[in-house]
């Protein structure tokens, strides 16, 4: 665990919001710890440990159908608080209310999912963004300590100019963002270990032009990544040996 996200109150960004579409589920970590984010057909968003307390199969990769998720192994179905409410084997059977997957805090806002693994979270803790363009989440070999250095570093496009140096600004405890010129982009960062960190990228579009700079700013982004892993202590320290 990080210093950057070592409280469990602080908010941590887990997934773009277009990424997890209604009736679909994905696996996450944070600091270690698996969870499982998905959407129900209303559209509301859920984060719970991945986790189906029958045989500890991962409930993202079960199923999703209406306002319940399924588990894959034997179909144990749960409903929006994480309570189990269907157990095909035993279809008549009154489910014990102890059948119950741990469940976390979730707000979304600004194109990102957000979760807390402390239920006194404060939502005041989740940045709101404004009008943004998603880009893409990126995933590296390295600590966010090291992402930050490197970010702090950074060009980044410009529309209609090669890249230019940017300002790095810590906006919450999990949320920064890089600014040139008129290009300004959101930074989210999820520690997944000490040497594996998630960044959600996403361009700030209050002026009605960021469209134009997603292609440029993914590519950017492809090309951070092996920055990133290509420069971490690790990564020099293996290509001494």
């Amino acid at each position: 665990m990080t210093k950057e996200t070592a409280r469990e109150t602080d908010w941590v960004p887990v997934a773009l919001s277009a990424s997890i579409v209604s009736g679909t589920s994905a696996g996450a970590v944070i600091n270690g710890a698996e969870i499982v984010v998905w959407r129900d057909s209303k559209g509301a968003a859920h984060v719970w440990e991945d986790r189906c307390p029958h045989r500890g199969m991962r409930m993202s990769f079960g199923f999703v159908r209406g306002d319940h998720i399924a588990c894959l192994y034997h179909g144990w179905a749960y409903d929006t608080a994480g309570q189990c409410q269907h157990i095909p084997a035993h279809p008549d059977l009154e489910v014990p209310k102890t059948i119950k997957i741990p469940t976390y805090a979730v707000e979304e806002n600004s194109g990102l999912i957000w979760t807390a693994l402390a239920a006194d979270a404060d939502v005041a803790g989740v940045p709101d963004l404004g009008v943004v363009v998603p880009v893409r989440s990126l995933y590296a070999d390295c600590s966010l300590e090291h992402a930050l250095a490197v970010l702090g570093k950074a060009e980044i496009p410009e529309a209609g100019s090669a890249p230019t140096p940017a300002s790095l600004e810590k906006l919450t405890a999990n949320c920064w963002a890089l600014t040139s010129g008129a290009t300004r982009l959101f930074v989210a960062a999820q520690t997944v270990g000490a040497m594996k960190t998630a960044l959600h990228i996403l361009i700030d579009d209050a002026n009605g032009k960021a469209a134009a700079l997603r292609a440029p700013v993914a590519r950017w982004a492809e090309a951070l990544r092996g920055t990133l892993e290509a420069s971490a202590p690790g990564a020099l320290m293996a290509e001494v040996a």
